[in-house]
């Protein structure tokens, strides 16, 4: 199963407005990105990945015809550099938001992009109801507090009307 790592930006008070601005990297080999680098660094607005990448394909271009190497070996060459970048694109994509000043939340592990966010959501959502005094998160089954003062007695819950049974059965022990 695919690993996600989850990045949202720095922000002081943002709260809850800030969900929307989560980024998800699936972690593992990136088809796309090794077939396409560029167009794949230019997509995801890695910038500086992409003057790298320019530069490394241009000084193993250079280097390779200085050194006379034939035209099958520069381009096993440039299959392998295909590869690494298909390999390496999650952490390009996580250098860069680090680099963004970009924190990383949360690790998720899950089958697709929208069940990682289920998981991330819930679990960032709980922790925020938890840090926050949620009225809406408190149980509502127990009976009210009450306070042990003294010279007060607790309060008595009305008494079950015993000549009166509501549900199917209209006396206790009855025939059914």
């Amino acid at each position: 199963m695919p690993v996600y790592t989850v990045h949202a930006p720095v922000l002081n008070d943002a709260g809850i407005r800030a969900a929307d601005r989560f980024a998800f990297v699936r972690d593992g080999f990136h088809f796309w990105a090794a077939l396409l680098g560029p167009v794949w660094l230019l997509w995801h607005g890695l910038w500086l990945a992409l003057i790298g990448w320019i530069a490394v394909m241009v000084a193993v271009g250079f280097g390779a015809a200085a050194l006379g190497v034939g035209g099958n070996a520069i381009f096993l060459v440039d299959i392998l550099l295909a590869l690494l970048m298909g390999l390496e694109a999650a952490s390009l994509r996580r250098w860069t938001l680090s680099r963004r000043n970009w924190r990383q939340l949360d690790i998720v592990v899950a089958e697709d992009l929208e069940t990682a966010e289920r998981r991330v959501f819930d679990r960032w959502t709980a922790k925020q109801r938890s840090l926050v005094n949620d009225q809406l998160a408190v149980e509502r089954g127990g009976p009210p507090p009450t306070r042990d003062a003294p010279g007060q007695p607790f309060s008595r819950p009305p008494p079950i009307p015993r000549s009166e049974i509501i549900g199917l059965f209209p006396e206790p022990g009855g025939s059914r």
